[in-house]
């Protein structure tokens, strides 16, 4: 049952990860929050184990979707060195920090993540042009992405693609950096949920800490393959109607996590 549960989530993740450009932790982190339980994760562990096996995930997926945009020319890696520093940080930190955090805290924060990107993916928000920012604004800016992505289970594009384009870089050039930011991120934040889960009783076996090896290894297995799929389908289908139905499920899942807090609190 784990099994099928794990290739349907990785079937999801990654296909819809080329088709709409999105990072897989949007829809690993809920899937995973579900599905875990069946291999006997409890309640105390659940959401930060959820969120450490996505960043692990995305380790994967984002070696594979940086090589294609690698050979397409795209990625400025100076720009990618610049804030790596800041992400790394950022990310180890964030992963330490959820750690600590209660189950019920994390929901809270991905809740908000929820409303955020759904919000951005239904009304096309995108930045005003500023400037480069130095390097100093590159680490602060890779300290934020970092902490944030790891504290929700994502590989950073949902606030570096935004970033980078008010650093007036093109669209292209944006994404494709991002997908470039999102490898540190993964490896930082999923080393970090290992540091801060090692101490826990508990945990089923086939765990390190807060990655749970099984899902993600079938998991990104099957999201590297299905994932060029999603992105040639991409090709033929125009990106706002999808991107606008996918931010309606995000509000959907959104609502659900809010009604199960809420149930929480009053039971």
């Amino acid at each position: 049952m784990d099994l099928i549960l794990y290739i349907l989530t990785g079937t999801v993740s990654g296909f819809l990860a080329g088709l709409l450009g999105i990072g897989g932790g949007l829809i690993i982190v809920p899937a995973l929050v579900y599905t875990l339980p069946h291999a006997g994760y409890g309640p105390d562990v659940l959401v930060q184990t959820a969120i450490g096996s996505s960043l692990a995930v995305i380790v994967f997926t984002a070696m594979s979707s940086i090589r294609a945009h690698h050979r397409a020319g795209y990625v400025e890696w100076p720009v990618v060195r610049a804030i790596a520093p800041g992400v790394c940080v950022g990310a180890l930190g964030g992963a330490l920090l959820a750690g600590h955090l209660s189950g019920q805290v994390l929901r809270v924060i991905y809740l908000l993540f929820l409303l955020a990107a759904s919000t951005q993916m239904l009304l096309d928000l995108r930045p005003k042009g500023g400037g480069a920012p130095g390097s100093g604004g590159y680490l602060a800016a890779g300290l934020v992405i970092g902490i944030f992505s790891s504290l929700v289970g994502i590989g950073g594009g949902t606030l570096s693609t935004p970033f980078l384009l008010w650093c007036r870089r093109t669209i292209h050039t944006a994404v494709a950096s991002s997908a470039a930011i999102g490898l540190p991120i993964a490896v930082s934040g999923s080393v970090g949920f290992v540091l801060a889960g090692l101490d826990r009783t508990g945990l089923p076996p086939g765990s390190t800490g807060f990655v749970a090896w099984p899902a993600v290894l079938v998991i990104g297995g099957v999201s590297v393959l299905l994932a060029p799929l999603g992105a040639a389908v991409s090709h033929r289908v125009p990106q706002k109607p999808l991107k606008r139905i996918f931010a309606c499920l995000l509000l959907i899942l959104a609502a659900r996590i809010a009604y199960e807090l809420a149930a929480s609190q009053t039971g």
